[in-house]
């Protein structure tokens, strides 16, 4: 009789795997925008395979009384660390292997949190790319990752490595460490991240706050410069991020073509007018500035070139978002975790709606939005048939109490039940 009702189910599921019915109280249509009273999910294996109103069937989950979402989409992470007054030293005294099992948390808390898919935005010595394919092959828990490997920063820029290391000890650092000089350095970099197994590239087109260098806005690459970064990205079918804090950098990167630009804190007029007329996408993370600008405060914390720029540049970034979001610039969410702590990402949200964004649209930014700049709307960012089964849930709606974006009490990925 067993035997019966086993080759029955794997007939009526199509896949070799007996379906899952989830029942819904109010479902969130990131496609629409719009939310559905009471509706049903099917998921086969790990994609969704119808989604019909109301409810049909005897339901496996039974999520009536909760939100219900997509996965969310973080668009700014670092898998690979979390930042503590110590971070500069690790660099010198942890092996990869040391950052690569320190991430093992992260990546879990993350997950949990209820981002099933995250874009790391550099991570060197491969260790994204271990964290992902641990993922993948089920050894450790965390969310999808696309990894852009080691970000591309020109001498003395941003991500050279070799910023505040003493001359005895400093290398000279190259394209396949991720340093351009020129257009040449450009190509080869691009190729380096290709060889290295990234995903996408990101490049850091003017100064940062947490390097060991004066400034953390000035330009730091020449327009030709982004344009063969962009070109040979284009190549190897890789999008661009570009972080950006000064509004000369960000201009030269929207103007090469870079898909997004991340930070954007001192993002003046010209720029924003120039990213909607391209479509170049904006991803705030907010929560990096504020914590950056609280951490200021504790001495210690920072080195003193670190914590000038920090105490500077923190608290603008939530004043940018606001008028961005009012002047239409297209906005995908992403957080820069790493720099905040892992499994805090959902506080972005709370920072989005205070500098006006309503929450549903909040919502499309970590789901429809972010997985149009990702480039996998086809698989990502919304529930619908054919799409991986990445469904959330929250007790209470987050329309009316945005705390409930930090209650998530149910995780699916890929079909997957991982918190329930």
């Amino acid at each position: 009789m067993r035997f019966f009702a086993l080759v029955s189910a794997l007939l009526l599921s199509g896949s070799g795997w007996a379906q899952t019915v989830i029942h819904a109280g109010l479902l969130f249509d990131a496609a629409a925008g719009e939310v559905i009273d009471g509706a049903t999910i099917v998921v086969d294996g790990d994609r969704i395979t119808s989604v019909q109103t109301g409810y049909v069937g005897a339901p496996d989950i039974d999520l009536t009384d909760a939100f219900v979402m997509p996965g969310w989409i973080d668009m700014h992470v670092h898998i690979g660390s979390e930042q503590n007054p110590d971070r500069f030293l690790e660099s010198f005294t942890l092996e990869p292997a040391d950052m690569a099992l320190r991430a093992v948390p992260y990546a879990e808390r993350t997950l949990m949190a209820g981002f099933t898919t995250v874009r790391d935005l550099g991570t060197d010595n491969g260790v994204a790319q271990s964290i992902r394919r641990a993922v993948a092959e089920g050894h450790i828990v965390g969310p999808r990752i696309f990894t852009a490997g080691k970000s591309l920063a020109t001498t003395g820029g941003h991500a050279d490595p070799s910023n505040g290391v003493n001359s005895e000890l400093r290398s000279v650092p190259g394209p396949a460490e991720g340093v351009v000089n020129g257009v040449d350095d450009a190509y080869q970099a691009v190729r380096a991240r290709y060889q290295e197994g990234s995903d996408l590239i990101k490049l850091t087109a003017t100064g940062g706050v947490l390097s060991q260098a004066a400034s953390g806005e000035n330009p730091q690459f020449t327009v030709a410069e982004i344009e063969a970064i962009v070109a040979a990205a284009r190549d190897y079918g890789f999008r661009v991020a570009a972080h950006a804090h000064g509004a000369e950098g960000m201009r030269r990167a929207v103007v090469a073509g870079v898909d997004s630009i991340e930070h954007g804190t001192f993002m003046s007029d010209e720029v924003m007018q120039l990213m909607k007329e391209r479509g170049t996408w904006f991803v705030p993370t907010i929560i990096a500035g504020k914590f950056v600008e609280e951490m200021a405060q504790v001495d210690g914390f920072f080195s003193e070139v670190v914590r000038s720029k920090a105490a500077e540049i923190g608290p603008v970034i939530a004043g940018t978002f606001a008028r961005a979001y009012r002047t239409g610039v297209p906005i995908a969410f992403g957080t820069d975790t790493g720099v905040s702590p892992h499994g805090d990402n959902w506080r972005e949200f709370v920072y989005m709606t205070e500098g006006g964004m309503p929450a549903a649209e909040a919502i499309v930014s970590a789901t429809r939005s972010a997985a149009m700049l990702l480039n996998q709307w086809d698989n990502l960012g919304s529930i619908e048939p054919g799409k991986y089964a990445d469904i959330i849930a929250v007790p209470g709606d987050p329309r009316d109490d945005v705390d409930e974006f930090g209650r998530v009490h149910f995780v699916m990925k890929g079909g997957e039940v991982f918190k329930r």
